[in-house]
């Protein structure tokens, strides 16, 4: 039995993984999945990946991209979500702000440094023709929970994260969600380290054919819906939203793709350099 560790959010995106292990189909292929929940989400995976403390992580199309220009020896090896992910921006329900133009030079609250609530918040800015350079604060609060004690507590002005998962805080009046950021590219692919592609490829391989499989039928799995709006406490319409405009892939990154990727992180000055399409991507 080959031991794989891998990474990712505990969101309803990644529910096909946990069906692939409640059903033991990686173990009928010999393989010993692991799986752990990251809730500091794409920074703590980049961190988890470059200190061997996992083998793939389920990672924002963005952030490995910079972690792999700073020298994180991975690669991409499939996406995973070809749709975009839609980043609700929020307020605390008590907070006086009431349109995007007033968190101008306000703090926003992120998971860490290199996390997507951190790079999607140069996008959004630069959305917004703030300054970059000058127009955004931010305050390191490592995950969700810490997202919610920031912005009730006042230590920070907005936080952004994907906008499903915290639809629940905005129906009981935790936060008021007053924008919404999509990425310009797909949102999550899958991430694994160039010395476990290197000796492993042939269970890697066995890995994207099963995730595979039963993304590619995921909505049409009988009472989905229902069985994703009470795992992760949604409301059923709030999942049946997300279902319609969600789209997996099982095929890796194109070129063009990674291309742009690379262009709007270099224009918002995230990243210094643009590498070559097979120093980013590995194709299985």
């Amino acid at each position: 039995m080959k031991e794989v560790r891998i990474g990712g959010v505990p969101e309803h995106f990644n529910y096909a993984w946990y069906l692939g292990l409640k059903n033991k189909a990686f173990r009928s292929r010999g393989i010993n999945l692991r799986w752990t929940d990251c809730q500091g989400g794409t920074g703590e995976m980049v961190q988890d990946l470059g200190n061997n403390t996992i083998d793939l992580a389920v990672v924002l199309t963005e952030g490995i991209v910079k972690a792999i220009t700073d020298g994180n020896q991975s690669k991409i090896v499939q996406t995973f979500v070809q749709s975009p992910l839609i980043w609700g921006i929020h307020v605390a329900e008590t907070s006086p702000y009431l349109d995007l133009s007033e968190l101008k030079n306000k703090n926003a609250a992120i998971s860490r440094k290199g996390s997507g609530s951190h790079l999607m918040a140069y996008v959004n800015a630069q959305q917004l023709s703030w300054d970059t350079d000058h127009d955004l604060k931010f305050k390191i609060v490592k995950n969700l929970e810490g997202g919610i004690r920031a912005l009730t507590d006042g230590e920070a002005d907005y936080f952004m994260w994907e906008k499903f998962t915290t639809k629940p805080l905005v129906d009981n009046n935790t936060f008021r969600r007053i924008g919404e950021c999509p990425t310009p590219w797909p949102c999550f692919v899958i991430a694994a380290r160039n010395e476990f592609i290197k000796n492993n490829s042939d269970v890697l391989q066995s890995v994207l054919e099963i995730i595979n499989g039963i993304s590619k039928d995921f909505k049409s799995i009988p009472e989905i819906d229902q069985i994703i709006s009470k795992r992760y406490g949604q409301k059923q319409k709030d999942v049946q939203s997300w279902l319609n405009s969600t789209e997996w892939s099982q095929k890796n990154i194109d070129e063009n793709t990674i291309e742009a990727v690379q262009q709007q992180l270099i224009a918002l000055d995230i990243i210094g350099r643009k590498l070559p399409y097979s120093e980013l991507v590995k194709s299985i």
